[in-house]
């Protein structure tokens, strides 16, 4: 029977991995190392400002361990999402990391760079085509936040990684693609299932976390074949299990059946999950369905102005019983103050302790604890207009006189001094939207680089 070995080293590139589940990965002779090297997770800051939320010294050792591996051995490595979100900024960051990594240890390949971003005309005219529509909760898209937008990139699909293989690619580095594909590249250059190929990339896209206990930072093999796939951990203190894997497949899904990405959907109604061995789940059934016609996930960002930030705290059980009046207060004082001079400005105040993770959603919002943490957060049109609310925000709350006040000296304790942290620009995500194509690879240039290939004297 046919069999395919992915090896998955950690969740996200730079994430890092124990160098024994590596190696004990490669013991094992895998066809491929393929990661993923980004996600929206942490916000749309780094998509609009091009900047990688991964270090750059952590990226490029994961990337020299994998690489200087697969060259060793003739199998290829497949970076998706490069950069983080995986715009230009961010894969030109990260080719500059492998120029550097073959530079300096004398290795020699074939470098391809798959470019994600789509650009700005285009998605106007699709938009006004009716072949642009929005992912729930998403709005419908307008032509204003097109225009404000400052990276526009789409999830790829497994078409340009299967046609960067097929011509000779060693290392491939893509911009923003959908998770699995990254995974599922080879097999389905190698005409396997697609539909298990898929599922078991977006298993494999988050390495360990999918075993127990679990692990952003940790090494996972899978095992391909023409009617299921196998999952292991390569860390003898941790297990798949089938709650682990089947409790991952559903892992940002808003259905436990339908899994749909570029092309096509997942089906998992008659997926079954068998543990085989104390540390290997055995998974077969998924389908993948084609759709009638391919669409492609489209995100972006925008800058909407600067932030400041305050970090403070009490313990003034006084002050804790009236912090809902005394934030209602201050935010009345600041707006007094400035409606004349700075109108359009953010401004919010966090209470960790009280409700500070879930807001308004909070169901239990009584202070049990005997201290509280505070964030203000002001978000204006420039720097200087930000530090001006946060500033003001902070010493009207410092010195803010709530009833049953004892003390007058100050009611918050600051951690740092400075007080006041300017955190910069600000961005808002513009579009989580799909958008109908005729090729999966016109949009996604491929450009070729044979590294190391000095001539010798």
């Amino acid at each position: 029977m046919k069999e395919l070995k992915i090896l998955s080293p950690t969740a996200i590139l730079g994430y890092g991995f124990p160098l024994s589940s590596f190696e004990a990965g490669m013991a094992k002779k895998p066809d491929v190392i393929a990661v993923d090297g980004g996600s929206t997770d942490p916000g749309p800051y780094y998509l609009g400002s091009g900047i990688s939320f991964t270090d750059r010294t952590a990226v490029k050792r994961d990337l020299e361990i994998m690489i200087k591996a697969a060259l060793k051995t003739d199998i290829p490595v497949i970076v998706g999402s490069a950069g983080g979100s995986g715009a230009k900024p961010h894969l030109d960051w990260c080719a500059d990391i492998v120029r550097e990594i073959a530079k300096e240890s004398k290795l020699s390949f074939k470098l391809a760079l798959i470019e994600a971003d789509i650009d700005k005309e285009l998605v106007l005219h699709k938009l006004n085509e009716g072949k642009v529509l929005p992912l729930y909760p998403a709005k419908q898209l307008e032509a204003y936040e097109i225009l404000k937008t400052t990276n526009v990139v789409a999830q790829m699909g497994i078409e340009p990684m299967v046609k960067a293989l097929e011509q000779g690619a060693q290392v491939i580095i893509a911009g923003r693609a959908y998770d699995p594909t990254s995974f599922a590249a080879l097999a389905a250059k190698d005409n396997m299932d697609l539909g298990l190929a898929l599922h078991l990339g977006k298993i494999l896209e988050c390495a360990a976390i999918a075993s127990t206990p679990g692990s952003g930072s940790d090494c996972m093999m899978g095992y391909l074949y023409e009617d299921c796939f196998k999952i292991e951990t390569l860390n003898p203190i941790r297990k798949c299990t089938t709650l682990s894997v089947a409790a991952h497949t559903l892992y940002e899904k808003t259905n436990p059946y339908i899994l749909p990405g570029p092309g096509g959907t997942l089906d998992l109604s008659e997926t079954t999950f068998e543990q085989e061995t104390e540390s290997l789940v055995r998974v077969a059934g998924t389908k993948f369905i084609p759709s009638k016609q391919y669409t492609i996930k489209l995100e972006g960002a925008k800058r909407i102005g600067y932030r400041t930030v305050s970090i403070a705290g009490t313990r003034d059980p006084i002050m804790i019983n009236e912090m809902d009046n005394i934030i209602s207060e201050v935010k009345a004082r600041v707006e007094d103050n400035f409606s004349s001079h700075l109108a359009n400005y953010y401004l919010n105040i966090s209470v960790y302790g009280k409700n500070g993770v879930m807001g308004s959603l909070e169901p239990t919002p009584v202070v049990t604890g005997h201290e509280v943490g505070i964030i203000i957060e002001a978000v204006a049109k420039t720097q200087e207009d930000a530090n001006t609310i946060c500033g003001f925000a902070r010493s009207t709350m410092l010195h803010f006189g709530y009833k049953g006040r004892i003390s007058t000296a100050g009611n918050l304790a600051f951690p740092y001094s400075p007080s006041d942290f300017k955190a910069g620009e600000v961005y808002n995500f513009t579009m989580c939207h799909i958008m109908e194509i005729d090729d999966p690879c016109e949009l996604f240039p491929i450009s070729f680089e044979q590294l190391g290939m000095e001539v010798e004297l």
